[in-house]
């Protein structure tokens, strides 16, 4: 039997006995492959649509992350304390509830993706809507964290002025956390529908604006933490609006046909999906930012705290290509399985995993090729400037193997196995590779080496489970599941409140 013991979030609720023998794909999916001639037509147009979706994508993802670091460079200008505060409340504050509402907002895309593919337009805006009320309500419970950061920084050893002042700049950026609440679903509804130009745009110029106002009021109008509140609030609430404004204007049709009460049916099972994504995503992200507060309890700490953020600063961009990529992959999977084509969902992944993984590489090759240079345009100390030069090739591994890893978590969230996945990350990461990274760099004493070589264990352990259950999937099951779970949490009238049986 093909992938029983893959079992994807619910589906013991929407019929987990069928194998999906008894599914028929629908008559538009891929035909089989014959021949290298027809390997490579399919191949290519099927690179299109990846790029097509991976491009504005990677570009989006770049402009939101450079936002954020936008400020953090004027905040160096203003004052050392000032950049401080920006930074850990950049890291440590919004980073934690970024991670967690873009977790939560991840949900989206298996219900959007395959609600879009199945062509049941109309539910897309109602699932968006009962994504904002989970998301909204997520967002006062993290309010506390803002609220008392200063509390929380002295808590975890900061200084009383850093604390004093990030926790200040934390209680300013509450407004930036509401944007987060919206923009989340709103982008997963759009980029669902493959609408991901309008976002690029977007974000494109709302980057320009972001770095123009920043100049303006942090150090012409000399507003200082205050100008960076103002602007990084109003930077992220440009972007929520003038998206808003494109899906009330009509421009996404069917999709979006005004606010219903459908949103607040089936809130739980949605609750479930997004608290099983957000754990998901945020294990990868507090992972790796586990690796800098090991690092602090080094030898010499301050060299390899130094070091590791220059080469996480460098894996954090790249990492923007790859979540591009994952975007894609999770619109591709989602669409192609909502429409019942399960032939060409298994082939999209195929293309897309050689394609993030030849991009990988592409990007380590010419990170080793610049690795006797780069550390300089990062520190002038020559200690951590060696340091970083002997890490190069762990962050290259780092690199391709991360290039690769988001693709698979994209066809598992595609196909909406995230609560499995969080189980896998569990287990990879932190029973695995943290581990393995504390004896190694404590116990053996090779130091940040170490401790990077059990984080880049724990990845490639979770990468290869990924691949196993990828190529145990029986992709004709996840077809019929995507139409059963369409029709179960679409509030399907002729859908037992169970969930057990769908009645025809």
């Amino acid at each position: 039997m093909e992938n029983d013991s893959i079992v994807p979030l619910l589906t013991s609720k929407v019929n987990n006995h069928s194998n999906g023998s008894s599914f028929k794909p629908d008559s538009y999916d891929i035909e089989v492959i014959n021949g290298v001639k027809d390997l490579i037509r399919q191949f290519s147009a099927e690179s299109k649509k990846l790029w097509y979706l991976a491009a504005p994508a990677i570009f989006t993802s770049i402009c939101q992350y450079s936002i954020g670091a936008i400020t953090q460079i004027f905040a160096g200008h203003v004052g050392t304390i000032q950049l401080a505060a920006v930074s850990i409340e950049n890291s440590v504050i919004a980073g934690f509830a970024f991670g967690v509402m873009l977790g939560m907002g991840s949900a989206l895309e298996t219900l959007c993706g395959q609600a879009f593919g199945a062509k049941q337009l109309d539910m897309l805006g109602t699932y968006m809507q009962r994504s904002w009320i989970i998301l909204i309500a997520t967002s006062l419970i993290l309010m506390l964290p803002y609220i008392f950061a200063t509390s929380l920084l002295r808590l975890i050893g900061q200084t009383s002025d850093i604390s004093k002042w990030a926790g200040t700049f934390a209680v300013w950026m509450i407004p930036q956390l509401f944007a987060y609440a919206l923009n989340f679903p709103i982008q997963i509804f759009l980029q669902a529908q493959s609408k991901i130009m309008v976002m690029a745009v977007i974000a494109a110029v709302g980057l320009i604006g972001h770095t123009l106002f920043s100049w303006l009021f942090m150090l012409k109008l000399g507003w200082g933490l205050v100008g960076a509140a103002v602007v990084l609030n109003g930077s992220w609430w440009f972007v929520v609006v003038a998206k808003l404004l494109y899906i009330f204007s009509g421009a996404c049709g069917e999709a979006w046909s005004g606010f219903s009460i459908k949103a607040f049916q089936n809130l739980w099972e949605f609750v479930k999906l997004s608290f099983a994504s957000a754990v998901m995503l945020c294990l990868e992200i507090w992972y790796f930012m586990a690796l800098i507060l090991v690092a602090g309890y080094l030898k010499n700490a301050e060299v390899a705290v130094d070091a590791i953020s220059i080469c996480m600063n460098i894996q954090g961009w790249t990492f923007m290509v790859a979540l591009g990529f994952n975007a894609a992959i999770s619109v591709r999977v989602s669409n192609e399985l909502g429409a019942g084509h399960p032939r060409s969902a298994k082939f999209s992944v195929i293309v897309a995993s050689i394609t993030s993984l030849l991009f990988g590489m592409f990007l380590a090759m010419v990170l080793l090729v610049c690795r006797s240079w780069y550390p300089l345009l990062f520190s002038n100390n020559e200690r951590v400037q060696h340091v970083v030069y002997e890490l190069s090739p762990i962050l290259a591994a780092t690199i391709v193997v991360s290039s690769l890893q988001p693709t698979l978590s994209g066809v598992a969230i595609g196909a909406g196995w995230q609560a499995y996945v969080a189980y896998v990350n569990i287990v990879c990461y932190y029973l695995f590779g943290i581990p393995i990274g504390l004896i190694l760099g404590f116990i053996l004493d090779t130091g940040v080496k170490g401790i990077w070589y059990g984080m880049l264990a724990g990845t490639t352990v979770q990468t290869g489970v990924l691949i196993m259950m990828i190529l145990r999937t029986n992709w004709n099951k996840e077809a019929s599941l995507a139409g059963d779970r369409i029709k179960l949490w679409g509030g399907d009238s002729k859908v037992k409140e169970n969930g057990e049986n769908l009645i025809n």
